[in-house]
């Protein structure tokens, strides 16, 4: 037996039929007509599943509806419909379940699309010149990407408009550009003989099928094109330029660029800005990502930057909980299907490296890399400022990563307080000569850096040792340092420019008597050192460190370096299980990984302090002086 309209209930052998639950909710007071500010008031209301930052940035459209006149802002349902009637009217989906469907916009991406073209200034131009989207997989961020290029070129009146699909470079440029080129030839909306935008002459393509490198709008003179975001292309006037994929970029220059040359526009200009949720060690998406998230908090002001991200929330176990996934992706079992979301999660609970993955790809969670060495969250809750003044009473240990010709040379430095808490910093030098070539190598915004003063930089095309040496020189001098840990690798180098600059150091061996100046010891990097507590070992050191991070027993001075050579570094075992930093690709530095760990070692090792000679002097009176401590100075 079946009732229409009502709930069955089956508990044990028996079946109820029950009156379906009344929604006694508010309706939603906007009309169909404004499915933007729909869309934002369900989810300020609870009616769509959706996390804290999203939720802020439909409560920022809402609460401009109100206050934005007063800074000369206004919500345009009507300039909001008509592009988000183009979508459906023209083009049609191109790939996936829905395959030549009208276009429609799902979920969050009629949110994103009416905000851009719905909020005006008083004088009549849009009110936004950039946005930031950021979700998971699934939110159809390309495809949402190109339609908006089409629209601008071809059907917004814009005599000349230049367009741009650019990224890291060509190669993913012109994935989101083939996503236009398959909309232009797609037949139209309406069209039942196939006429497409290429085929009735409204678009012309320059080159052919997957060689297509530039759409052109006759009537108008306008042009959409791919470009790798650092390529140059001669006095731009872009109307709306796609960067795609910001999580890979190694550096912001090229979207410095192209806001540039948006700022010089007198009309309507949009940096449309795509990306998953970035790694610990994607800079430029991490920085970037931090500074919309305050938008949306409302600690910046700024009324020309729209940004809408979609992750789950701190309390969130997505992991267990398939109730939080569309907060990270609102299209799910729209564009993407939930069971192939289900199959990444079960798969990734027996890898560390895909768990991480996971995270962060489906569910924007920001963890490092698929071989982060140490949980992230840990990481983040030791990042902060150390006053080197205030340190300068307590016992100091460093550890130095000397670096071999043009890499990067790190000296950490570690602090022990009263109570045993550790503080660290971390200094880096690299040669001046090359530093551009080398950044593309390691793809690391060294000259920015260097600029910043994050960077030392000396002088020739290979490390200048005697510098360093003086600079541990000049840091010796204003600390009371206990000792140096260092890779017996290239410290005969480093010696001998000490030499040159007067600066005294000795090798400290067991049983051998002090020497004077600064007490250097060997930091095993392989198999010598296991056996003795005393000796310094790097799987002993890597434990220390990382057991200092877990019990929150250190604070690690925040650093952009510091924080790329964390991201870069990686954990692997021997065959004997001990376990040692590794890079987790040919391309980045994890130096001051090396350098940490090793000064780390030192300070917690039973070599103890400066063992130094206690000696006597007469003096007339038969006075004694006090045991004399070498110090540096």
């Amino acid at each position: 037996m079946s009732v229409p309209c009502y709930h069955d209930y089956v508990r044990g052998e028996q079946l109820f039929y029950l009156m379906p639950l009344q929604d006694k909710r508010p309706a939603n007071p906007y009309p169909e007509s404004d499915p933007t500010t729909r869309y934002a008031w369900d989810v300020v209301n609870g009616r769509e599943v959706s996390g804290h930052l999203a939720i802020r940035a439909c409560q920022r459209h809402l609460d401009d509806m109100e206050t934005g006149p007063l800074r000369g802002l206004f919500w345009s349902p009507e300039r909001a419909w008509e592009a988000l009637h183009f979508f459906p009217s023209v083009l049609r989906v191109t790939a996936g379940a829905v395959e030549g469907q009208p276009f429609h916009l799902p979920s969050y991406t009629t949110f994103v699309v009416g905000s851009l073209f719905g909020w005006v200034r008083v004088d009549g131009r849009l009110r936004f010149r950039e946005a930031w989207i950021e979700a998971a997989k699934g939110g159809i961020k390309s495809p949402m990407a190109a339609a908006i290029g089409l629209y601008t070129m071809a059907f917004r009146g814009i005599a000349r408009a230049e367009c741009y699909a650019i990224a890291k470079d060509r190669n993913q440029a012109n994935i989101l550009f083939a996503d236009a080129v398959a909309m232009a030839n797609a037949p139209i909306v309406g069209y039942d003989d196939g006429t497409s935008l290429v085929s009735s002459g409204t678009l012309l393509p320059r080159g052919t099928g997957d060689m297509t490198w530039m759409l052109e709008h006759p009537a108008s003179g306008s042009k959409f094109r791919a470009l790798a975001g650092d390529e140059k292309v001669s006095g731009p006037r872009p109307s709306f330029v796609a960067a795609d994929e910001i999580h890979e970029w190694r550096n912001d220059a090229p979207l410095r660029m192209w806001r540039s040359s948006g700022a010089k526009m007198p009309g309507d200009f949009l940096l449309f800005m795509t990306t998953n949720t970035p790694a610990a060690d994607q800079l430029v998406g991490t920085e970037y990502s931090a500074r919309y998230q305050r938008i949306l908090r409302g600690e910046i002001d700024d009324d020309a930057a729209f940004a809408f991200i979609a992750r789950v929330d701190e309390t969130d176990d997505p992991l267990s909980d398939e109730s939080c996934w569309e907060k990270a992706m609102p299209c799910l079992d729209l564009t993407f299907p939930r069971e192939n979301v289900r199959i990444e999660v079960n798969s990734s609970k027996h890898s560390m490296g895909t768990l991480l993955n996971t995270k962060r790809l489906y569910f924007g969670i920001p963890v490092g890399t698929s071989e982060y060495w140490i949980d992230l969250d840990a990481w983040e809750a030791v990042q902060g400022q150390v006053d080197e003044e205030a340190m300068q009473d307590k016992p100091c240990w460093l550890g130095m990563d000397l670096a071999l010709k043009n890499d990067l040379t790190a000296l950490g430095s570690v602090w022990k307080d009263e109570d045993g808490k550790l503080y660290a910093t971390v200094r880096y030098w690299k040669p001046e000569d090359g530093l551009d070539v080398a950044a593309v190598t390691d793809n690391a915004p060294y000259r920015d850096w260097a600029t910043q003063g994050l960077l030392k930089t000396t002088p020739g095309k290979s490390i200048e040792y005697d510098f360093v040496a003086a600079e541990v020189q000049k840091f010796c001098g204003e600390h009371k340092v206990e000792a140096m840990a260092f890779d017996p690798a290239h410290i005969d180098q480093f010696r001998q420019a000490a030499d040159r600059i007067g600066f005294p150091t000795w090798i400290w061996k067991p049983e051998e008597p002090a020497g004077d100046g600064l007490k250097m010891v060997v930091h095993s990097q392989g198999r010598a050192g296991m056996y003795s507590k005393k000796a310094l070992w790097m799987p002993r050191s890597l434990g220390q460190f990382e057991d200092a991070i877990l019990n929150g027993n250190i604070v690690i001075q925040e650093h952009q370096i510091t924080k790329w050579c964390a991201g870069n570094a990686a954990v692997k075992p021997d065959e004997q299980g001990n376990r040692y930093f590794q890079k987790k690709t040919t391309r980045g530095r994890k130096d001051g990984m090396d350098a940490l760990a090793m000064a780390i070692g030192a300070s917690l090792s039973e070599l103890g302090a400066i063992e130094e000679p206690e000696f006597q002097m007469m003096f007339i009176g038969g006075s004694k002086s006090p045991p004399h401590h070498r110090g540096f100075s």
